[in-house]
């Protein structure tokens, strides 16, 4: 009899042991001859050396299902150990899969187009209006290449502009002021990897979220970084951003051109990039539009009534109330 130590690395082990341990019992059953004990991330298994190899195997391949799709039940147990394929790889274009087990897809032709824009080139950029789903699947490319092992890190950024509200006046200490802006992301994470996990992973800066300032001096490898609200970059700070870019890395760089917070008298970086990195080889643009917004129906009438009004504030740029402003009676 040999005793072994298998230790479960990329996963929860909550998820994999199931709710009440169903799971660990089930594969308790499969493997009847070995002395299975599960604790935290480690199984301890003691048996036949023969039996314990073709435990060791099922396990592996479990972990790599529950890995990859954030779920982990009876009937994908006994698929796997018979060395069937579950149904749910079946599924077709999901990028990766929710903490509840649910497919993340492209949900529009132009989401579809950063899916593949991605795998072509190493610096994207991602342009449209709010709801369209720019950074929630951008997020989703980056934990699906940390799942597959073709990085070692995941980077996101946004710049810490004030819109409406004074940094210095809100309270903490300047991770306190700083989160409040970041929170869209730890959002977009916490939907597609399970927490305990996240934090785990955070804890390892593997994920690392920062505010712009703090990525000037580093050189980025074996990572996918994204800059997320790029619109509110000045011309230097984009171009600080896109030089850190090193081996193996691929940058996403998202923006809305109609929720710029820079001061009037400063330049939007991201205007001037699109500009300038026109036609260079290597770096995709798509270009996402109210058709491509996923969130409630209003905020495509939203978007559709502001456009409406930018449109005719450019017509008559000397007006400086709408007649529609005026008839406003509050």
């Amino acid at each position: 009899m040999i005793e072994k130590h298998i230790v479960l690395e990329d996963i929860d082990p909550v998820i994999f042991y199931g709710i009440n341990n169903a799971n660990m019992q089930m594969i308790k059953a499969l493997f009847p001859k070995l002395r299975i004990v599960a604790r935290g991330n480690v199984i301890k298994v003691m048996g036949d050396e023969e039996e314990m190899c073709a435990f060791e195997e099922a396990i592996l391949d479990l972990e790599k299902h529950c890995a990859q799709y954030n779920s982990l039940n009876e009937e994908a147990i006994l698929d796997i150990i018979k060395g069937n394929k579950p149904a749910v790889e079946k599924t077709g274009d999901a990028i990766v899969y929710s903490v509840t087990g649910k497919p993340i897809t492209p949900r529009s032709a132009n989401q579809l187009k950063l899916v593949k824009e991605f795998e072509k080139n190493d610096l994207i950029f991602a342009i449209g209006p709010a709801g369209s789903g720019k950074t929630y699947t951008a997020i989703a490319l980056a934990v699906r290449a940390l799942k597959n092992k073709e990085i070692k890190k995941i980077i996101l950024s946004r710049p810490a502009v004030e819109a409406g509200e004074k940094l210095g006046f809100l309270p903490g200490d300047m991770k306190d002021k700083i989160d409040p802006y970041l929170q869209p992301l730890y959002d977009a994470l916490q939907d597609m990897i399970p927490a305990a996990k996240l934090k785990e992973y955070m804890d390892l800066n593997i994920i690392q979220i920062a505010p712009l300032a703090f990525m000037r001096g580093r050189t980025l490898n074996d990572a996918v970084v994204i800059l997320d609200e790029a619109q509110n970059t000045t011309t230097q700070q984009i171009k600080m951003f896109l030089t850190r870019m090193g081996m193996n890395t691929k940058m996403i760089v998202t923006g809305d051109m109609t929720q710029i917070d820079l001061p009037s008298h400063q330049a939007s970086g991201l205007i001037q990039a699109l500009k300038i990195l026109k036609g260079v080889k290597g770096i995709g643009f798509i270009e996402l539009n109210k058709k491509d917004i996923v969130r409630h129906k209003l905020v495509t009438r939203i978007v559709e009534a502001y456009e409406k009004f930018e449109a005719e504030k450019k017509a008559d740029p000397k007006q400086t109330k709408t007649s529609k402003e005026k008839d406003i009676h509050l």
